[in-house]
């Protein structure tokens, strides 16, 4: 199964953009897409909800260490387990020392019960009371630039700053189900989505129009996916340019627009 864009996911999921008819099937289908959209949306209202905690201090380098250390002994809980019953007495001081990682990771698991919690001893929950406090004070990092994990990528993507947008319609003697959207990002890149493109025999081309003027220049092509992230020149001036073109070109050799638009919409914001 072929599963939508990373990038992609991330536009749904901060409502930045639609699902159309394919996407929205899609994700009907498939748990692993709609997962990965629950989590980016998860992450980013966590963002939205601590922008009120920006200003607190990092936590000790000391309370990460305990952190890693708990959740490295979680893992290994259950070849701890299975190493004790192969040891002998001779190893014993061994297996006291993985009988203690294996309560410790236990410990972290019974804290969030109370009716067993009253059973352990003070120590370890004032140790796991402070692990959540730390881990929380990590969540507040999500404040400004909220940023997203793919589960298999720990490289965190920032979410976009959209400065300007515009919906884009069927035009011309286009088929009225062809749709899609731009946006202008702080960065200086026009993010295109479209959907339910006429097949043409060539390729499709992305303008800048001055709607006085008529004045135009290419920002560049689309590939074969629905969507597109292409570089605008700098200082374009979006308020004269500010309709955004979609057209259906030739493999000619001519750079001019062919007049065959498919797609048209004007940026506001």
């Amino acid at each position: 199964m072929q599963h939508l864009d990373h990038d992609r996911l991330v536009f749904l999921a901060l409502g930045e953009s639609e699902a159309d008819n394919g996407e929205s099937t899609h994700l009907g289908t498939c748990a692993l897409c709609r997962a990965e959209v629950a989590s980016l949306q998860q992450v980013a209202g966590l963002g939205t909800e601590t922008q009120g905690l920006a200003d607190l201090a990092d936590p000790p380098e000391h309370v990460w260490q305990g952190i890693e250390a708990q959740v490295r002994a979680a893992e290994a809980g259950p070849l701890l387990t299975d190493t004790r019953r192969r040891r002998v007495p001779e190893q014993a001081d061994t297996t006291t020392a993985e009988q203690t990682l294996g309560t410790a990771a236990e410990s972290t698991v019974t804290r969030l019960d109370p009716a067993r919690r009253s059973r352990r001893g003070r120590g370890w929950s004032g140790w796991v009371a402070t692990a959540v406090t730390a881990a929380a004070a990590a969540a507040v990092g999500v404040v400004g630039t909220v940023s997203v994990l793919r589960p298999d990528d720990p490289t965190p993507t920032p979410t976009p700053v959209v400065v300007a947008s515009a919906p884009l319609a069927a035009y011309g003697a286009t088929p009225p189900t062809a749709k899609g959207d731009a946006r202008v990002l702080k960065d200086g890149q026009l993010h295109l989505h479209v959907a339910n493109l006429p097949s043409v025999a060539g390729y499709y081309e992305v303008w800048l129009i001055n709607p006085t003027t008529m004045e135009m220049f290419s920002v560049g092509t689309l590939g074969g996916g629905s969507d597109a992230l292409l570089p605008l020149p700098p200082n374009v001036d979006l308020k004269s340019y500010s309709v955004v073109d979609v057209s259906a070109e030739q493999y000619d050799n001519n750079t001019r627009h062919s007049g065959d638009s498919l797609l048209r919409g004007s940026l506001t914001g």
